[in-house]
């Protein structure tokens, strides 16, 4: 055994996926009409019952949102809401004319910077 022989086993263990290996599918076993038709209800039932748990399932709402939407609106950030809804008028009342396009990101930035730092501890709070 060379060198190579040792460098290209030793690459071969460090990257797995380069020789992909996959098991064949097992076939489908032929049955007779009514042995499928039974199957087929069954599954139908199946799928049925999947839907209804899925449907009875219900979407979390992350608790994050919520804080930072009431901190947009809370004394704490309302100079920051105050400079980006200038802007915003600013910019929405700008002619195209103008040339500078003008946009909003900074004032942005600092809203949701400080809807962000207001809304920390109380997520904390909520999640601990």
């Amino acid at each position: 055994m060379g060198v190579w022989d040792v460098i290209s086993d030793l690459v071969e263990a460090a990257t797995p996926w380069t020789a992909v290996e996959a098991e064949a599918a097992p076939e489908p076993k032929e049955s007779t009409d009514s042995k499928d038709e039974d199957s087929k209800s069954e599954d139908d039932e199946d799928g049925e019952e999947e839907e209804e748990e899925e449907e009875e399932e219900e979407e979390l709402e992350d608790p994050k949102d919520k804080f930072e939407e009431e901190c947009k609106n809370s004394k704490q950030c309302a100079p920051a809401k105050h400079h980006y809804d200038e802007c915003v008028e600013r910019v929405t009342n700008a002619s195209d004319d103008d040339g500078e396009g003008e946009d909003c990101v900074e004032e942005f930035f600092h809203l949701a910077h400080c809807a962000t730092q207001c809304a920390a501890p109380k997520l904390w709070s909520v999640l601990k």
